[in-house]
């Protein structure tokens, strides 16, 4: 009798088990699906956003400003410009021609030259462009007193305090006279320092010739000095063909140790969001996202309610809500830019005499992209929850969970010994290899060295004795030795987990066997009358062989025996070899699996089986 109820106690408790596998399995395909839904409107939305003319509009554009060469002289262009005297040529050649297009190709005049010019016959420039330049003053960094005979002056590299307000020059125009911004735009991060807006501003005329009187001025009058450390050239286009604004910017650097830097940023971006009925479609993906962002804060929520600091034990519950941040953050962008530009671009495409500073703009749309692009990146890792029951991705997460240990000591020795290479080649080739100029270009000169993307020859002729030493050691240790480690480390925990995999000591729950079992249940409630007919015929088979039993001199005991013999091989096939949770099974340890030997293995194993039968 007792054995009876422990049997009967064990019934039910296997019973609940199911019963909560198939609360579970619906829960996580509901879940799932949601998401997917979800998933497939942050894509429309976020490729909405991206046009591919975009990429058509930059190359063309940064093709006719910074490629075209100065008249006579191919080899001058704006990348190649290293003087002032290439700096002038730019300014009255491809600048001013690449900005004025008042007439077609066999000088007919197309338009009113009073509207604005039509770069490529196609983007309307936006009011007029603006040149910016910055100075610092004297005496802002000391001469040693043996060379203060040979040079009283010294210009220091640009920043804040060293900055020149003072008016220069002939000192009557605004680019002659400091003039202090009323932009909202942010400062300029460039390759020598982080520049503020003002400076010595002037704009150009819608006249081609007024404009180009302009330029030969301010060369005669030398606009341009020894305290000169940046000038900005910046103006906007529209195409209404594509329905995109292109803002661009040319940076012309003086750099303390003399000569010019060169530097562009091209903007292609679409602040007209709503136009066509595809950008309506693209306006109700938002609508729709801003209801999933609520109904998916609202669920962990009440699961932070729920479960309180065991919540945050798990690292999808972080992803989760980092998820979360991300997109709160993006609605947040989202919203700071379209009112923007619903306050702004009016008023300056009003001022067509101006210069139109939409910098401002294209600033935050690019960051309200790139935002964006971060959010959909970690949506996509996100599936990663709900595919990581399939046996193959489980197999991955656990490799990783339980080589992590590992991964982080070895990841300590590794970066002691990458940054002490980095340190060494930056203080030996830093002054003449571009790779290392700066200690963070060492870093990544040596990840790509790492990728077999490097210049040997660079750094030999550098130092040609350090050089071929540096390169070889950190080729040996860092390569052949510590990513080899790195590798082991993985490779043996991999083989580890295939190994419980192989003897069954895998995990409770796989979601692809738990959906076709899930399908195969459907398809037998649509075939009910099929599936009861196969199972009478399973039992009308069995009292036939028992019957026969009997006619052909079995006892009673021999026969109940055999059908005893019977269910318990299917029970046991049922439970070793269907999709069962396995409780009593324990993970391979270390230890074990090193030995090399199987025995454990089936002693343990042979245990579960006296357990459970």
């Amino acid at each position: 009798m007792a054995e009876a109820s422990r049997w009967h106690r064990g019934g039910a408790s296997k019973h609940k088990l199911h019963y909560r596998k198939e609360v579970e399995i619906t829960t996580t395909l509901q879940e799932l699906l949601l998401y997917f839904i979800f998933l497939i409107n942050l894509c429309i939305l976020t490729f909405g956003m991206v046009n591919p003319h975009m990429y058509y509009l930059n190359k063309v554009m940064s093709s006719l400003f910074l490629d075209t060469s100065v008249p006579g002289e191919e080899r001058t262009n704006f990348k190649s410009i290293r003087s002032i005297t290439d700096f002038w040529k730019f300014m009255e050649g491809p600048l001013l021609e690449g900005l004025y297009w008042d007439s077609w190709y066999n000088n007919q005049q197309l338009y009113n030259l009073k509207n604005s010019s039509r770069i490529y016959y196609e983007n309307i420039l936006l009011g007029v462009p603006r040149v910016r330049q910055l100075k610092v003053r004297n005496n802002t960094c000391k001469v040693y007193s043996s060379f203060q005979s040979l040079m009283s002056e010294c210009y220091g590299k640009y920043t804040s305090a060293n900055e020149d307000v003072s008016n220069f020059g002939l000192q009557i125009n605004t680019e002659w006279r400091y003039s202090t911004s009323n932009s909202n735009s942010p400062w300029h991060w460039g390759f020598l320092g982080v520049y503020r807006n003002g400076g010595y501003i002037f704009t150009l005329s819608k006249s081609k010739s007024e404009t180009k009187n302009k330029f030969i001025d301010l060369r005669l009058n030398s606009w341009i000095t020894r305290g000169t450390r940046v000038i900005f050239i910046d103006f906007s286009l529209y195409n209404a063909n594509v329905n995109l604004f292109c803002i661009i910017r040319l940076v012309a650097e003086f750099p303390a140790t003399g000569g010019i830097l060169t530097s562009w940023q091209f903007y292609s971006v679409k602040l007209l969001r709503y136009v066509s009925y595809y950008d309506y479609f693209i306006a109700s993906c938002e609508i729709t996202f801003c209801i999933f962002l609520f109904v998916f804060t609202t669920q962990e929520v009440k699961k932070i309610k729920e479960f309180k600091s065991a919540y945050f034990k798990s690292i999808w519950n972080w992803l989760e809500l980092l998820l979360l941040l991300l997109c709160f953050v993006a609605v947040s962008f989202n919203t700071y830019c379209n009112v923007q530009i619903f306050l702004l671009l009016g008023q300056l495409l009003k001022s067509t005499e101006k210069y139109s500073d939409f910098y401002f703009l294209a600033y935050w749309h690019i960051y309200y992209n790139n935002i964006i692009a971060i959010t959909i990146f970690f949506a996509w890792i996100k599936i990663f929850k709900f595919i990581s029951f399939n046996k193959t991705m489980s197999q991955l997460s656990s490799t990783l969970s339980r080589c992590i240990k590992d991964i982080v000591g070895f990841a300590i020795m590794f970066f002691i010994i990458f940054f002490a290479y980095a340190q060494l080649g930056f203080l030996v080739f830093g002054s003449q290899v571009d790779d290392f100029s700066t200690f963070q270009n060492s870093i990544f000169a040596q990840f790509r060295i790492v990728l077999g993307d490097f210049n040997f020859a660079g750094i030999q002729q550098a130092n040609p004795i350090l050089g071929p030493i540096y390169f070889i050691t950190f080729i040996f240790f860092v390569f052949f030795v510590l990513l080899n480690m790195f590798l082991a480390i993985i490779n043996d925990t991999y083989s580890e987990v295939k190994a419980d995999y192989s003897i069954g000591r895998r995990p409770d729950f796989e979601l692809g066997k738990m959906i076709k079992q899930s399908y195969k249940n459907v398809l037998e409630k649509f075939r009910l009358k099929k599936a009861q007919k196969d199972e009478d015929k399973k039992r009308k088979g069995s009292g036939d062989l028992a019957e026969q039993a009997r006619r052909e001199g079995f006892d009673e005991n021999e026969i109940q025996k055999a059908e005893q013999m019977k269910k318990w091989k299917e029970r046991l096939e049922k439970k070793y070899y269907s999709m069962e949770i396995q409780d009593d099974y324990q993970p391979v340890t270390q230890e074990e699996f090193r030995d090399g030997t199987t025995t454990k293995y089936k002693m343990r194993f042979s245990e579960c089986l006296t357990k459970r039968i």
